[in-house]
């Protein structure tokens, strides 16, 4: 008996400081999220980060929050109902330990990281949490984990004919594709070609995540018809992250005569406070206060019956461009 795992990050169990602080405190206290040493890690995520951001994080939270929960929850658990898999989160609940308690007799699993790109903080930190949920085990079932999808045409595809409609009535000035950031440390550490000059623009390595978010634009960008521009979102702390950054695009673009802005996010499956508040909210705001008219976000695959078919052949297949 086979049984699918559907894997994604996770959200509070409700849009209040006392349910987000919590799911801070695992989030951000993962290594491979914050990649400091453990005890001034604690330090920070426990005596700064999580108790002074947390009611502000759950104020954004509760303006996109929906009567059945959490947009990214209420999009895995439609996702994993269609495919006929079973939802589970990183951080938060179900949990990785709930799924495999749930599928104790399954003979087979087949883990589904829901992040298309390869990063060490996503799909390095999901592994190391199967690991550790199976060494706790007596029966260890065959194990078969899904690798990144940023260039499978079931993917590529489900992007675009989701974006397609909305580009198609809105009749944008320019299209931004933008990525959840990285520091720049970690891209760097689990990209063994180094960092070089232009690298990412002409070669993609199996672990650079930069590499990989700009060969997904491209071939995007390519489906679309759109010019190919890149930005990453998300930046936490002083280090350099990943760039230019989706903020510094959305100030820049209107004074190059870009008034109406779609919004891309394929680093996303799920709408999720990145989407919808982040760029939808706030990003919305910065670029109509830079000059611009409209941003529009395109919604992500979510559960989209174009999505379900592409992941069914993902899971099923491993067909690449």
């Amino acid at each position: 008996m086979r049984a699918t795992l559907l894997v994604n990050i996770g959200s509070p169990e409700a849009p209040t400081a006392a349910a987000v602080r919590p799911y801070l405190r695992a989030f951000l206290g993962d290594p491979r999220v914050i990649d400091m040493p453990a005890i001034p890690r604690w330090l920070l995520v426990n005596g700064l980060i999580a108790p002074f951001r947390a009611p502000a994080s759950a104020r954004k939270y509760a303006e996109i929050w929906t009567p059945e929960g959490s947009p990214l929850t209420v999009h895995g658990r439609a996702l994993a109902s269609a495919l006929g898999a079973t939802y589970c989160t990183r951080y938060g609940r179900p949990s990785l330990d709930d799924a495999l308690d749930e599928h104790a007799d399954a003979d087979e699993i087949v883990v589904v990281p829901l992040y298309p790109q390869y990063a060490g903080a996503t799909i390095g930190s999901t592994l190391d949490a199967l690991g550790r949920a199976l060494s706790r085990r007596a029966r260890v079932p065959a194990i078969r984990v899904v690798p990144p999808f940023w260039s499978h045409p079931a993917f590529l595809d489900a992007v675009a004919t989701v974006a397609r409609p909305v580009l198609d009535e809105f009749r944008p000035d320019a299209v931004l594709f933008s990525y959840h950031g990285l520091p720049e440390s970690q891209v760097r550490a689990a990209c063994d070609r180094g960092p070089r000059e232009g690298c990412c623009d002409q070669s993609t390595p199996p672990f650079c995540y930069r590499a990989q978010c700009v060969a997904t634009t491209r071939l995007l960008a390519a489906r679309l018809g759109v010019e190919p521009l890149t930005s990453f979102q998300s930046r936490l702390g002083p280090a350099a992250w990943t760039g230019p950054s989706t903020q510094s695009m959305l100030a820049r673009l209107p004074a190059q005569g870009v008034k109406r802005l779609a919004v891309i996010t394929p680093s996303f499956v799920a709408d999720c406070l990145e989407t919808l508040h982040e760029l939808g909210v706030e990003g919305a705001a910065e670029f109509r206060a830079e000059g611009g008219e409209e941003l529009r976000v395109v919604p992500c695959v979510n559960s989209h019956p174009a999505w379900v078919e592409g992941l069914r052949a993902i899971v099923g297949g491993d067909g690449r461009e």
